[in-house]
């Protein structure tokens, strides 16, 4: 998974270490001490630090939003919905915002990111706010999540620089997110027994506040990607995308940027790997909290339950980014991306309270996956398109993982959940398969995307 560094940057220099060619990063330091390679560069700790800020805000924005919105109106659809609210718009922003993260400067998106949504989360801490003002501003939130998550991605490659540093950088981004789950869910439990939600809701707002200061003190001002490829001039922080015209042309460039990627055979059958094994994986998820009513197990079994996952993952992630170097952590995408969904299957067999967390916890471990995934998809797509890339990677993972959520819940209204939860498992083992096979076919294919790659970036193909 290298990311491209692109050509020498104008303005400050970023405070990283010099890209490298992929083949040469199994022999390089930053491969070999891993982590704290990465956390060297004083530039990573501050998109580290911001990320952990609002990923916390986010989680405890969900709970404390839950909460306020089933005290006003009593309903549990209603307070659900808050839930499904921050995947549902994903396909949205993804999609027709996605080109804003190679058209205008990093830094500047991320800042301006974060400060609408401490905007939206402040705005929900209003007295006499309308709940379907509320759930409104939760839309908001989620569906800047996709551009503020490819913008991200794409920049950690100019941060990093190529090969191993990136993949690690994105795997402890991984670390965080599924961190958040964990910190964020008791973190917000315990402050919703001491304050309101509307003040839980007022701390949401100063985590992106705090992250986007951060961002905006600790990290380097770089020109648009898409710019530096098109040659166009940038001044101070990069080229400003400025006007009605070239915001008229925003909706079409990230319209045509989707249509490219998922027209090239190559980055359409990555695609599909990036999201198949986590739709697969949420089915179980999805279906935890009845599952634990179903075994007795109560509240505190179905908090263990809901946990379990999030630690396996955890685990996984940073054990294969600390001791296994690059190319064994790519070895690993195939046979973790197939183990993604057989321990759903051991579900056929209801399974105790102790076991049923065996299960998650292993489940959890396949996280380990996105190594290559990350590696690959890197190595398929130019240098101008990757931040649009990566934000059609997650929005379309968050979007199928909605998908499977819900579709989940629909089965499990017609079905008992000892068939559901394993029936999930073969139908997405045949799906990973063929999507595995696919991704084998179009090894070395240049396609019309991969056409423009970056010439530094080999990445080696699965």
């Amino acid at each position: 998974m290298p990311s491209p560094s692109g050509p020498a940057q104008p303005g400050p220099a970023p405070a990283c270490p010099s890209a490298a060619p992929d083949r040469d990063a199994a022999r390089s330091g930053p491969a070999r001490r891993g982590y704290r390679a990465v956390f060297a560069v004083p530039e990573f700790r501050c998109v580290f630090a911001a990320h952990l800020l609002s990923s916390l805000g986010v989680v405890v924005c969900e709970i404390a939003l839950s909460v306020l919105v089933f005290r006003l109106t009593g309903s549990p659809l209603l307070s659900a919905l808050t839930f499904a609210l921050g995947l549902l718009p994903y396909v949205l922003g993804g999609t027709l915002l996605s080109a804003v993260a190679d058209r205008c400067p990093a830094r500047r998106v991320l800042v301006l990111c974060d400060a609408l949504c401490a905007l939206a989360a402040a705005a929900m801490v209003l007295p006499g706010v309308p709940v379907a003002v509320l759930l409104a501003l939760r839309w908001v939130i989620a569906a800047i999540a996709p551009v503020f998550a490819g913008t991200r991605a794409g920049t950690l490659g100019e941060i990093l620089g190529e090969g191993d540093p990136f993949v690690l950088g994105r795997s402890l981004i991984r670390i965080v997110n599924q961190g958040a789950q964990l910190a964020g869910f008791a973190a917000g439990g315990l402050l919703l027994t001491a304050v309101p939600p509307g003040a839980v809701l007022g701390i949401t707002a100063g985590t992106f506040t705090c992250s986007a200061l951060l961002l905006r003190l600790g990290t380097a001002a770089r020109p648009a990607r898409g710019a530096r490829r098109r040659g166009a001039p940038s001044s101070g922080g990069g080229g400003r995308v400025t006007g009605g015209r070239a915001r008229g042309a925003l909706l079409g460039a990230s319209l045509a940027g989707t249509r490219r990627l998922l027209a090239d055979r190559r980055t359409r059958a990555l695609l599909l790997l990036g999201w198949v094994p986590p739709a697969v994986v949420v089915v179980p998820e999805a279906l935890l909290v009845p599952y634990g009513d179903l075994l007795g197990a109560g509240s505190a079994g179905a908090g263990l339950l809901m946990c379990s996952m999030p630690i396996g993952a955890v685990a996984a992630e940073t054990l294969a980014g600390a001791f296994l170097g690059p190319r064994a952590r790519a070895r690993l995408t195939f046979p973790m991306g197939v183990f993604a969904v057989l321990p759903s299957l051991g579900f056929a067999a209801r399974p105790s309270l102790g076991w049923a967390v065996l299960l998650l916890v292993l489940t959890g471990t396949s996280i380990s996956y996105n190594f290559g995934v990350d590696r690959w998809f890197a190595a398929a797509v130019p240098d101008a398109l990757l931040g649009q890339a990566m934000t059609v990677m997650q929005a379309g993972r968050m979007t199928v993982m909605g998908l499977a959520m819900g579709l989940a819940g629909v089965a499990a209204d017609h079905a008992p959940l000892p068939v559901v939860m394993p029936a999930a498992g073969v139908v997405g083992g045949v799906c990973v398969l063929a999507v595995i096979a696919e991704v084998r076919r179009t090894r070395g294919r240049p396609g019309a995307v991969a056409a423009g790659a970056h010439p530094m970036r080999p990445g080696p193909s699965p």
